[in-house]
This record gives structure tokens, sequence and C-alpha cells, in this order.
């Protein structure tokens, strides 16, 4: 059955061709496995909560008729605006909000750690999302932040406060030279665009929409996870060709259960840990049916991400064994108003078996964070710089360094290959059985041997959720192969890291592998474990049960200063030529450009393969595609068999420039 959407009619219909419903949700309380949902271009304010998921042989899908021509949005239009000095003034009745008021809800949760000042909701002028103030006053005087990412935006503020017989919410707003009569000014309203209410609703696909502003709230990874769109803890979504902006917290949700006995528990309870609730969460995911047949294999492709607040793409648990593939995700929390630790461009934890692949990722407070059980997990082909804040720009009190991956507290097997990454900080690695093979790497690694302190997180049964043991994190069982280092950025051995829930801090900026040099290889590392004997001492052997795992480095060129790892295989460290790596926005798209392959040509590395790089120590899987087959690295970035001659970095050929569309639909 095909039903048929558009809000331009006068009255509504009943789904047909000729009369169409004028809202979607209209037909997302009828429709049914197969049908099909076609919706015109428009604006649609309104909330899309599907009554019915499909099935895996019979979809429901919901098709904007034209590419982000149909608008779903949170918001509201704001009219009616008084002059007050130089603000400007407008109210409206509270009934509009329903159960949930965005101006009397404050973001607070678990993991943030920015203060309980920011409201959910928010005011847009022209589509920009506008900064909040503390005061009338602070939003008169309306003075430049300075940790904004883009302070001459931090100008434009608004304020908000409830009248005194609490029917109204009045909003005060500096729009500068701007008349708001004139302009299009809305507020956000409802919480969410497009996510059922109820868990278990799967099988949907919602393809070429323009989700646009919601008042959602902060998801961290023990608590209900809402955000502007996503499945609701159910399976095989497919999200595609969308545009998903300006939400308060974060844009897609592949996120966890909720669970009113461990929903924000810390925060509300205090008495237990935040690391013990998701651990917490992880034992109690089974109950709540979190096994491979019933959550997660969804599909996030070909979408534009872009100026949400915490984070682009946010999971827990219930994005496993997904598609992440051909997006563009960009300018996340920039504004610096929410600061803790759940912002990034893609945020997921237990990321098991979920592959990330040719995305483009920039301006994002970080680029992609894989936190707890990112096993089998593999981030390829994908570009990313500019994953740093601006020089000019300070710390947020509470806020997060800032790199291209983060990969935390995990067991592996973790495989980084084929990507390009252009910030200062490449990698920051507080964790342990990592592969990265055939990058072109242009800044440091960070938190080697660092950043887990007693945290013991879980592991699993290879390619599934059931959990098989918990460990704390030893570091090291990392494999460095065929990668490209260039020191780009300063080569100062330490810089300053602001982390305002601590001391300053430093941490490094030297390029290259030899930050693992105290590091045992595996023949040292295996010599301690009198392997020929047949009844071992147990107290002998226990300070090696406690210490570093070994490290792997082969076949790696390092340029511009990068440093190799002491025990360094058949690599090659250039001390005569500079090299260069960067990327420009250009009218065309964003290009690519290095000189490094022209001092390549005499380098030859052997072909990688899952045999090569073996088994993550913990879990004991290996690195190896998430159906147990067996991955050959014999293609490149752009998917070019490789020569029998195999060059270290992502290309099987010398490559000057490439050109990134903007626009991956």
């Amino acid at each position: 059955m095909i039903w048929h959407v558009d809000q331009s009619v006068k009255i509504s219909g009943d789904g047909t061709e000729n009369r169409p419903f004028s809202r979607i949700s209209d037909a997302a309380k009828i429709a049914r496995p197969g049908d099909e949902v076609l919706v015109a271009p428009g604006i649609y304010r309104e909330y899309v909560n599907p009554e019915m998921g499909g099935t895996e042989n019979a979809r429901i899908t919901y098709r904007s008729t034209t590419i982000k021509g149909a608008v779903i949005t949170g918001a509201e239009v704001l009219t009616g605006w008084e002059k007050d000095g130089n603000l400007w003034k407008a109210s409206v009745e509270n009934s509009i909000f329903g159960s949930y008021n965005p101006y009397t809800t404050y973001v607070y949760g678990d993991w943030y750690f920015a203060g309980k000042s920011r409201h959910t909701g928010c005011v847009f002028l022209n589509d920009r999302m506008l900064y909040e103030a503390a005061s009338v006053d602070d939003c008169r005087s309306s003075r430049k932040s300075d940790i904004s990412w883009f302070p001459e935006d931090s100008l434009y503020k608004w304020y908000v406060q409830q009248s005194e017989d609490g029917q109204r919410t009045i909003f005060w707003c500096n729009f500068q030279d701007k008349d708001p009569n004139s302009e299009n000014v809305e507020f956000t309203v409802r919480r969410e665009c497009f996510m059922p209410s109820e868990a278990g609703k799967g099988y949907i696909t919602v393809s070429g929409f323009k989700i646009d502003k919601a008042a959602t709230t902060w998801a961290p990874p023990a608590a209900f996870q809402d955000c502007m769109i996503g499945p609701h803890w159910s399976k095989g979504w497919i999200i595609e060709d969308c545009e998903i902006s300006n939400s308060k917290c974060s844009g897609i949700g592949l996120g966890k259960y909720y669970d009113p006995d461990n929903d924000n528990y810390f925060t509300t309870k205090h008495v237990k840990s935040p690391t013990q609730m998701e651990r917490d969460a992880v034992c109690r995911g089974q109950y709540h049916g979190w096994l491979k047949e019933n959550i997660g294999g969804h599909i996030v492709r070909r979408c534009e991400i872009h100026h949400c607040e915490q984070g682009g793409i946010i999971g827990r648990m219930g994005g496993v064994f997904s598609l992440i593939e051909d997006n563009h995700i960009h300018h996340i929390n920039n504004m610096m108003e929410l600061g803790g630790a759940e912002t990034a461009g893609i945020k997921m934890h237990a990321a098991i078996d979920v592959i990330m692949r040719r995305n483009h990722i920039h301006h994002c407070v970080m680029g992609i964070w894989c936190d707890w059980e990112a096993q089998g997990t593999r981030i390829t082909g994908n570009l990313l710089h500019d994953n740093q804040k601006p020089a000019y720009a300070k710390a947020l009190a509470g806020g997060m360094t800032s790199q291209d991956i983060f990969v935390e507290v995990s067991h592996g097997p973790t495989l980084i290959d084929h990507n390009i990454l252009l910030s200062d900080v490449s990698l920051r690695i507080a964790t342990q059985g990592v592969a990265m093979v055939h990058n072109l790497i242009c800044g440091a690694f960070t938190f080697v041997g660092e950043g887990t302190t007693w945290r013991y997180t879980p592991y699993h049964i290879p390619h599934r959720t059931e959990v098989m043991g918990f460990m704390t994190i030893l570091h090291g069982d990392d494999r460095f192969c065929n990668n490209i280092f260039i020191q780009k950025w300063p080569s100062e051995d330490y810089v300053g890291r602001s982390d305002s829930r601590d001391e300053p801090q430093i941490e490094n900026r030297k390029v290259g592998t030899n930050v693992w040099d105290e590091y045992p290889t595996y023949d040292e590392w295996i010599s301690r474990f009198d392997m020929e004997s047949d009844t071992p001492d147990m107290a002998k052997l226990e300070p090696f049960h406690e210490g570093h795992l070994p490290i792997w480095s082969e076949g790696n060129a390092y340029f511009n200063g990068a440093l190799a790892f002491r025990a360094e295989k058949n690599g090659m460290v250039d001390t005569q030529n500079t090299v260069d790596a960067s990327v420009e926005d250009t009218k065309d798209g964003w290009v690519f450009r290095t000189d490094v392959y022209t001092y390549l040509k005499d380098m030859a590395c052997r072909m990688i393969d899952s045999d090569i790089l073996g088994k993550a120590f913990e879990p004991e899987e290996r690195f190896e595609n998430p159906d147990g087959s067996s991955i050959i690295f014999d293609q490149d970035y752009f998917g070019r068999q490789r020569r029998e001659k195999v060059l270290p970095g992502p290309f099987e050929a010398p490559v000057k420039e490439i050109i990134i569309s903007k626009d991956p639909a």
C-alpha cells in the first residue's frame, strides 16, 4: 500500500494520491509492513511516532519525494516581537509544549560536566542556533564567547523566563541589527522529530528528509538516549539521504533501551559511580533483549549531519552490527555551550561489529569516539580533519580534548585502516587491541598507557552481544602496519592540555610509533611466561599478567621528524625531505592534496591480512569481517586493487589530489 502526504492540502484526506494526508503522523498511525509513505515537499511541524514497524522482508518506508524537500521539524515559528531597548521580547502559552516544556527542562545527566545552566530548548534566527544568556542583562550586553569556535555568532543571544502565573514562557533575544518581525525566528517545542515512543518498531526506512531542530536531552550511556531521529531499541532501520541538523543535543540516536532503574542513576542518586552503572546497563541488556537477533543492524548512509551540540550520531548498545557509511558530519559541539564525555561527530558505546566507512568528518569537537566494547569495530576509508578547537578559543569547563579518533577502555579487536587523519591528534588510545593499517597519519597518539585507571570493561563472544568476561585495560596489544606518518603539526614533544576536571596536564604531540618504545615486542613478552613449563608458577607470573601487552610495528614510513617504534620492521624514516598533506574547502568540494608519494618510490611492504594481524588478546578474536571471514588489505581507499608492490598509506598508486563532494546524497 502506498500512502501519500502533502502538507499544502487545505483538507487532510484519506492518504490516497488524490486525497493525501496533510500530516506524516496520520500515515504513521496506519502504515503496515510493506507499505510506503510518500511525502511531498513542505515543512511538517510535527513529531512522527510510528505505530508499527516492518519486517525483514517487508519494510515500512517513509520517503520524501524530493530529496531534502520534506522537512520534519521540532520547531514552531515565534512571532509578535516587541522592542525592549536593544532586545526583543515575545511570549507563548505553555500549553503549546504539552507535558514537556524545553524551557523549564535543563540539559543534564551522567557524564555531563558543564553545569545545569542550559535549557533543552533553543531559539533560532534564520536557521542559526542562538546562544543562551545567563540573564536579561547578559543578553543585553551580549559579549563574545571566548570558548566558541565561532565567536561572532555568539553575539546573538536569548534568555528565557516563566511568567509569574506559570502559564507563559517569555523570551528576550538579542538579534543584533536584525528585526525579528522581518526574519524567520523559530523556537524548539518538541523533543524528537521521528522516533518511536516504544521500543521494538524495527525495519523502517527514512529516506530523503530534512530533519531539523529539536529540544533533545543529554544522551549518556546509562540513560534513555533520545535524539532527533532514531530506531529506539529495535532492529534493521535505514536512515539515508537525509540532512539532520540543529539538535540541542544529538542528531541520530542508535541508543539504549529505557530502564527506569538505571536512567541517569549517578546524577539522580549519586551513590554508585557512573562507570559502575554502565557495567550494570550492559549486564541488564540481555534482560532487555540485547541479542544480535533483536537489536541493531541499522544502516546510516549518505546523510549530512551538522550543527548539533552534543553529537552527530550517538548510541549505546543499540547500534551493534550497524553500517555507517558515506556521511558528511561537520560542525558538532562548536558553540561550546554543552560539555561532557559524550560529544563527537560519532559517539558509540559498544560498537560491536560496526563498520564506519567513507565518512567525511570535520570541525567536530571530536571526530569518532568508540567508547567501551569496540569489538569487531572497523573504521575504514574515512577523511577526518580540523577536529580541534581553533587556537583563539579557550577550553570549555567540562569539555573534552579534541582528536580525529578516540578509542577508550575496549579490548578490541578494533581495526582502523585506509583513513586520512589530518588533525593535530590522530588517535587518543586509552585502550588496547587496536590495529592501524594503511592510514595516512598527520597527528599524534595521545593517552598511551593512560586514561583507564581502575575501569574494567566487558568483552563479548565474538560477533555476538553475550558477555564473555570483564577485564581492566593493560594497554598494548596494538599493531601498526603500512601507515604513513607525517609530522605536520608543532613538533614539541608535549604541549599543555586543558582538561577542566583535572589539573592542567600535558599530552604528546610527537607523531609516530615511538611512544610505545617502553612496550615489549611479542618475543620479549612471550618469553616471560615459561611456556615450556608444565607447572607454571602463578605468583611468579602475576606481574606479567598485569603488565603491558606487546606491540607490532612494520612497513611504516615516517616523514618530517615523525619517529619509529624502537623495533620497527621494514620501515622507512625519511630525514631529508619535507612533505605536505592538506585539505582545502573549494567551490568544487573538499580537495585533499599531498606530495608524500613522490618520496615513496622505492618502498614496498608486504600485503597484510587477518592472519598476520592475529587475535586481540582478551576476547581472542581475529581482526576479521563480521561474518568471521578473513580481511585481505588488497584494495585501497578508492577500492582499487593493490599491485604486487604494496605501498604504505591509503592509496595503491601515487596520488597528488582527490576531491570529496560536500553533499553525500
